[in-house]
């Protein structure tokens, strides 16, 4: 068997520093996803947590009745609203072929909500529901425009979202939902301009953060949290990750727990059966590779051609790691076909089977395709170290 490293280009994937940094820095600005609406009768707090259940169930149609009614029930109130417009952001994260038919809908929610807040706040400044919702609010807005390469609006709302941030932390220090804010804070503020050392000279202008801290407020949090126990949970997902902390255990544990709580749920899916491949098992999450190849033929709902793709490329990648090459080709050459219908641009999925392809037909001794291979490998962006690898077997073939 050829001893060959995982490769998980789609855990988080983005490419570029700038825009890696502006999507997490807006993440470090969004506060609690379920804040503190304490105000709000048994009833209505039956309502959200069903609702919030719907929506990592990815059961919006659910969450959407359920939340409508919580705006019935207690209109002047900001927690209905909000919930809503998350109903728009996790289908944006979900149905990510046609994310921008939810951006209108999610920008003109999130107004609602803001505009809601400045009224509840112009009577009463410190009014807790109301710093909480506009600064959630700010946070998401700001996490859109990061991802639209809208820097300006980003940025500011990720200020104004920080203030609102430092202000809720005084009023309720030991809360255990402001936590994951505070958590967020902590971790990226410390981790980003570590990993990327050019991004220091912008962090000079934020308050200093630590790692290790921000870890023990994101955990507390995703144990005590009443609302937010889960956005935490999200957000442990990304630190725990092979792009941060790399934790293959850590990461398999939070991952398993919201996969099994959310079975439903597509993205969890994945990035449960990448937690298992992470920690070598690589039988159990080859089998939801399958399942989730299968779930796409299906047509079930925002298991979509990203998350074929990415089974696709792991199936291959374990048929040729255990040496069964002619099995392996196949699925690399759809998840080929389905990179160039996807991208713009070679993605990492493409540079990477590509390569494989190339050392297949070198086993296979079609030495002039092998070498094709290499060469486009070549011609496109190095990823993890794939131009030296190419550049090596041009000059050896592999497996010699």
């Amino acid at each position: 068997m050829h001893q060959v490293s995982a490769f998980s280009p789609c855990i988080f994937p983005h490419t570029d520093v700038i825009n890696k940094f502006s999507i997490t820095i807006a993440t470090i600005f969004a506060l609690p996803l379920y804040g503190q609406w304490a105000l709000l009768r048994t009833d209505a707090d039956s309502l959200i947590r069903r609702g919030r259940d719907c929506i990592y169930g990815a059961r919006f149609d659910s969450a959407r009745i359920l939340f409508a009614d919580v705006i019935r029930r207690y209109p002047s109130h900001p927690a209905g609203y909000f919930l809503d417009a998350m109903i728009e952001w996790w289908q944006m994260q979900l149905d990510r072929r046609n994310s921008r038919r939810y951006e209108d809908a999610f920008l003109r929610k999130i107004d609602r909500v803001i505009a809601l807040c400045d009224s509840i706040l112009s009577h009463n400044p410190y009014d807790i529901a109301g710093l909480f919702f506009k600064g959630g609010s700010l946070g998401y807005r700001g996490r859109y425009y990061a991802t639209v390469q809208s820097w300006l609006k980003a940025a500011n709302d990720g200020r104004l979202a920080l203030d609102i941030l430092i202000k809720c932390n005084q009023l309720a220090p030991n809360n255990h939902d402001i936590m994951l804010g505070t958590g967020i804070y902590n971790y990226y503020a410390a981790a980003l301009p570590e990993k990327y050392p050019v991004l220091k000279p912008i962090m000079l202008f934020l308050p200093s953060g630590d790692k290790q801290i921000g870890i023990l407020q994101l955990e507390a949090a995703a144990k005590n949290a009443t609302y937010a126990n889960i956005e935490a949970k999200v957000l442990l997902q990304q630190v725990y990750s092979p792009q941060f902390e790399n934790l293959p255990h850590e990461y398999y544990r939070i991952s398993r727990e919201l996969y099994e709580q959310y079975l439903t749920n597509p993205l969890f899916h994945r990035r449960y059966a990448v937690a298992l491949l992470q920690i070598g098992s690589y039988d159990s999450s080859i089998a939801h590779w399958h399942r989730i190849l299968d779930a796409y033929r299906a047509k079930v709902p925002y298991y979509d051609a990203y998350a074929a793709r990415e089974a696709l490329y792991y199936i291959g990648w374990h048929l040729f790691n255990i040496g069964r090459y002619e099995e392996a080709l196949p699925y690399f050459y759809k998840c080929d076909e389905a990179s160039r219908l996807l991208d713009e641009d070679p993605s990492g999925f493409m540079v990477k089977l590509n390569l494989y392809v190339g050392k297949i037909y070198d086993l296979q001794g079609k030495r002039d395709l092998a070498i094709m291979q290499y060469k486009k490998v070549l011609s496109w962006p190095d990823i993890q170290n794939s131009h030296t690898d190419a550049e090596r077997y041009l000059q050896t073939p592999y497996g010699k």
